[in-house]
């Protein structure tokens, strides 16, 4: 079969251009375990931006579905068409900052919004293609002060937590849902970042498999609890949906509502630098992470090429923006479940027999046929608030670890979080630029390069 390979050598596709294509069961097989997890936490996670399509974008909830549905085809775009060897995902901690933007008084309309975020994905996407070919991508990175990439990373976290718990506002989760937003949050919060739970999963199997579905069973229990006091009202509708393509693409699409100004463009530049340092951060993340299991299957070695992965990312982006705007949903990887798939695969041929197998499995061989499903999409629809609240507080714990960990004494742990602040409470632009300001004099960097040594 195609799909077979010798041992040490790379799991066959279609050449092209660089890339290479693998179209599931032709190149890829079936792995069962992930593929039901992805059916559900997949379409959980895929769905949680539906309310925010709706509400703020004007969408209705058959056109936000059909959104939700080239968002997921172009994630798996990512290792169908162009062989990345990553679980791809949203930039998540960019949300927040997209967010905050978007819905502040600036841009009032639907279509604004849209435009807006047209424009911050082709600066994005540019940003990735021009430092992709020429190499200067690394080089940025490196030359950019650990306090600066920390700010950025702590303000995604602090924006975050302000979409979660600003209970001033009247359309809050804990407003609205406050019993099964509380169970939800708190069981996948726990799952996620529990050190004592964790511990006793080394030694317990049936904790540590419950530990692995990461986020369903805190969907699951919120949906119990939810529905149970009165927060949730289940209408599962049984049949298909179809998809209004057409008029979904002529509500968001600029060739239909009009490209934007010079100015939003300018005004995306931020957010395309700032989305640059997490997508850099996420690339390195994912790498280590296959790096680490990649000794113990020496069986397939796989190909990393970071010049690839930026162009990759730029045209999946460059394509979102034309058809299906919206910044977020166009990153290198989804952390948790790429390393679920890398701990699976490191088990062994028997188990996984190729990294691209449990991809493909996860997201469900690249056809996110569940958006065409009524009784799947009807029963997460109440659950959608929820699910992205969930997303938001995991964004938040995760950046905020990761950020606190790059200050190395207390004039670069003030400057992290008042630059922090700056990044998650004022326009981009000036945000931005305060925190460059700050790092540069308030952070001895010669100091800092001694203590390093």
């Amino acid at each position: 079969m195609s799909n077979e390979r010798e041992r040490a050598t790379q799991q066959p596709g279609f050449h092209w251009l660089g890339f290479t294509a693998r179209i599931p069961i032709l190149h890829t097989r079936v792995c069962w375990p992930e593929f039901f997890q992805g059916i559900l936490v997949a379409a959980a996670t895929a769905l949680a931006l539906v309310p925010l399509l709706t509400h703020y974008f004007g969408l209705s909830f058959e056109e936000a579905i059909a959104m939700s549905f080239l968002h997921s085809f172009l994630i798996s775009a990512s290792w169908m068409i162009f062989g990345e060897p990553y679980a791809s995902g949203w930039l998540t901690p960019a949300l927040p900052f997209v967010l905050t933007l978007l819905l502040s008084d600036s841009f009032s309309t639907p279509v604004e919004r849209l435009q807006m975020m047209t424009a911050i994905s082709l600066d994005f996407a540019l940003l990735l293609a021009v430092l992709g070919v020429s190499g200067l991508g690394a080089k940025l990175i490196k030359i950019m002060p650990e306090v600066l990439k920390g700010a950025v990373i702590l303000g995604a976290s602090i924006a975050a937590f302000i979409k979660v718990f600003d209970l001033q506002a009247a359309d809050n989760i804990f407003n609205t849902h406050p019993f099964s937003a509380s169970v939800a949050i708190g069981l996948s919060l726990l799952l996620a970042f529990s050190a004592p739970l964790h511990r006793l999963a080394g030694r317990y199997p049936m904790l540590a498999r419950l530990v692995a579905l990461g986020l369903l069973p805190g969907f699951i229990l919120g949906a119990i609890v939810g529905a149970l006091m009165g927060e949730l009202q289940f209408d599962i509708e049984m049949g298909f949906f179809s998809l209004p393509m057409m008029d979904m693409f002529n509500k968001v699409s600029p060739f239909a509502i009009g490209w934007p100004s010079l100015d939003m463009f300018i005004q995306g530049i931020p957010l395309a630098l700032i989305g640059y340092i997490l997508f850099f951060g996420d690339l390195l993340t994912g790498k280590e992470v296959l790096a680490m299991v990649e000794k113990d299957r020496e069986d397939e070695p796989l190909n990393f090429n970071d010049s690839r992965t930026h162009i990759s990312v730029a045209i999946r982006n460059a394509i979102s923006a034309l058809i299906a705007p919206f910044f977020p949903t166009q990153g290198i990887l989804w952390t948790g479940i790429h390393v679920v798939i890398a701990q699976r695969w490191q088990q062994g041929r028997q188990v996984m027999g190729s990294l691209f197998d449990g991809i493909s499995s996860y997201y469900m061989l690249g056809l996110p046929f569940i958006f065409f499903l009524a009784p799947v999409v009807t029963g997460i629809k109440p659950m959608m608030p929820i699910a992205l609240a969930v997303t938001l507080a995991l964004t938040g714990f995760a950046c905020a670890y990761v950020a606190m960990a790059k200050a190395s004494n207390n004039a670069e742990r003030g400057c992290m979080l008042l630059s922090a602040m700056c990044l998650a409470l004022m326009d981009p632009w000036l945000g931005l630029i305060l925190a460059v300001l700050m790092s540069v004099f308030l952070v001895d960097f010669k100091a800092a390069d001694k203590e390093e040594a």
